[in-house]
């Protein structure tokens, strides 16, 4: 089984995480933001992962340390659960449409961590997320699950209609990435990811 389980508590955050890969999508998420909750139930579903999550931090203040240090612990967990990497496909790409907006995420699961992003994120906020945190979570996620990561933002003007693209392209681009080949041995011709 591919799973792992992360704690992560500092003086601004306390989280705990658990994270089947081979799951059926099935979340228990428990964070201080309604849309941040909704974005990690549809990942997780998407994803066909199953993942608990309980996250509390300084929301008093803002959700900044709360969203970077959550997508750490999901980047971890992931690491973790996937162990060496070995018989997993590697690389994942999905593009979601989403009403009017559209967004294309690709990655490689290559233990080397780098995120970019291409296209207009608006600035503003869906619920009581802004988008600005939307770079800080992918930037955390990627450094701590060893992740090249492309996102390209192609179109939208309705910033959940964004972000809840962005999201479930993630998720999908995942999904592709860790499945299970068959194949013996890591998918590298160096005979070692990282």
């Amino acid at each position: 089984m591919r799973i792992a389980e992360i704690t992560r508590k500092t003086k601004e955050t306390n989280i705990t995480i658990s994270l089947n890969l081979d799951g059926q999508g099935k979340a228990d998420i428990d964070v201080p933001s309604g849309f941040f909750r909704h974005m990690l139930e549809l990942f997780t579903f998407h994803a066909g992962f199953d993942m608990r999550l309980s996250a509390a931090g300084d929301a008093d203040v803002d959700l900044h340390h709360t969203v970077e240090d959550t997508a750490i612990c999901i980047g971890q967990a992931l690491r973790k659960a996937l162990r060496e990497r070995e018989g997993i496909r590697r690389y994942g790409s999905f593009v979601i449409p989403m009403d009017e907006a559209r967004a294309a995420v690709h990655l490689d699961i290559s233990g080397r961590p780098y995120c970019k992003t291409e296209g207009t994120l608006p600035r503003g906020k869906s619920g009581d997320f802004e988008t600005e945190l939307l770079p800080e979570f992918l930037r955390a996620f990627s450094q701590h699950g060893g992740i090249t990561l492309h996102l390209v933002i192609e179109a939208g003007d309705n910033l959940h209609h964004i972000l809840e693209a962005v999201f479930k392209a993630l998720a999908r681009a995942l999904r592709e990435a860790v499945s299970l080949t068959g194949e013996a041995g890591v998918p590298s011709t160096k005979g070692a990811l990282d």
